[in-house]
């Protein structure tokens, strides 16, 4: 016989850092380099392209609920922040870190 604790779930929220981006997009391609360098650095991106992937696509709204509406789009689903667009190195670096 079970217990109830036997059908007890526990949920765990795993932090995720996530690039949502058009292939074409000139924006998206200057960030590159930069997610890139992140990665090196042993940050996690899971990146995903919207613009030839429905899929994907729906996945960025969910996140996005109108932070942004284009690409690129970045999201710390840990802190909470966002990053809407082109930005430097500086600035991304510190989105992957949940700071300011």
């Amino acid at each position: 016989m079970f217990s109830y604790n036997h059908f007890l779930c526990i949920n765990f929220f795993v932090m995720a850092l996530l690039e949502f981006y058009g292939k074409e997009c000139s924006h998206c391609k200057d960030m590159s380099p930069l997610v890139e360098r992140l990665k090196k650095e042993g940050f996690e991106i899971e990146q995903y392209e919207t613009w030839h992937n429905e899929e994907h696509a729906k996945k960025q709204q969910k996140y996005d609920k109108g932070l942004c509406g284009g690409v690129p789009f970045f999201m710390n689903t840990d802190s909470g922040k966002w990053i809407c667009g082109a930005t430097d190195y500086v600035s991304l670096k510190k989105w992957a870190e949940g700071k300011e």
